[in-house]
């Protein structure tokens, strides 16, 4: 039997296990996924743990996905890229990070819009923006990032200048220029928090400020209809919920550790079940 767990705090209510273990059964493998909730303080000592019980790979969650790097082995070029790990695989003993973050956002905009060309405004540029920055950079994007502190959105928008060679624009969370951008956007994405339960109600965009041609992407998955996605069917945009980024990442994860293809529709069957449960 094969052990698979997410570390991170909190991660009581994380539907991962769930859609996870559903694969594992879809497939037949003898493998099991549970989640482990790690203070940051304790993350240390978790990977020791984790080398110790020959865990076979582990996602990582916040507050973990940056401070995890120096304890582990070795980093694949999507973690370097992103500067960040969401996924662990135990190699013969050795610790090597990825991170799905970015190109599981990128299969769940592929379903539904082309990516290359795009003009894309992407709210926020800490943890899964910056994946999803380099990410859509990579793919051609016109991109745009708006951020409540405008020099971490220049750190990140120079950092992905340095490593692809592609320029990215960046703005301040001003109702105006906020406005002005998101209606040139094609695509509009929010890798922020905001939004997410229990602070609902919130939302950086309201219908006013969404062109009805536009595909908006909520990466926020609790609740699953966020404001913002209101907003935008209110707008008459198109709209792609955060199920769909979280279940496109952790197919990722279940292939890079498993080798096999993922059942996609199996684990976002079982994600939703878990999130009308909690």
């Amino acid at each position: 039997m094969k052990l698979y767990m997410l570390i991170g705090h909190p991660v009581e209510k994380s539907p991962s296990p769930a859609m996870h273990n559903a694969a594992f059964s879809h497939l037949g493998l003898e493998c099991v996924y549970v989640a482990a909730d790690v203070p940051p303080q304790a993350l240390e000592d978790a990977v020791g743990g984790i080398r110790a019980l020959g865990v076979a790979g582990v996602n990582v969650t916040i507050p973990h996905k940056v401070s995890v790097i120096p304890h582990i082995d070795e980093l694949d070029e999507s973690a370097e890229l992103a500067g960040a790990v969401n996924t662990l695989k135990n190699v013969g003993g050795k610790l090597k990070g990825f991170n799905t973050d970015g190109a599981g956002a990128l299969r769940a905009l592929k379903s539904r819009t082309q990516i290359r060309g795009k003009r894309v405004l992407l709210l926020g540029a800490g943890g899964a923006a910056r994946a999803i920055a380099f990410s859509l950079a990579i793919a051609g994007a016109e991109l745009t990032i708006a951020n409540r502190t405008i020099a971490r959105a220049r750190a990140l928008a120079e950092d992905i200048r340095e490593k692809v060679g592609r320029a990215v624009e960046c703005v301040g969370l001003d109702e105006r220029e906020l406005t002005s951008r998101a209606m040139d956007a094609d695509i509009i994405i929010n890798a922020t928090s905001v939004g997410m339960y229990p602070d609902s109600g919130r939302t950086l965009l309201t219908s006013g400020m969404i062109p009805r041609d536009a595909v908006v992407f909520d990466i926020v998955y609790k609740p699953a209809e966020t404001r913002l996605l209101r907003e935008a069917k209110k707008a008459g945009a198109s709209v792609i919920a955060g199920i769909e980024m979280l279940v496109q990442q952790g197919a990722l994860s279940f292939e890079i550790w498993t080798g096999k293809r993922a059942p996609i529709k199996v684990m976002r069957k079982a994600a939703e079940m878990e999130l009308r449960r909690n």
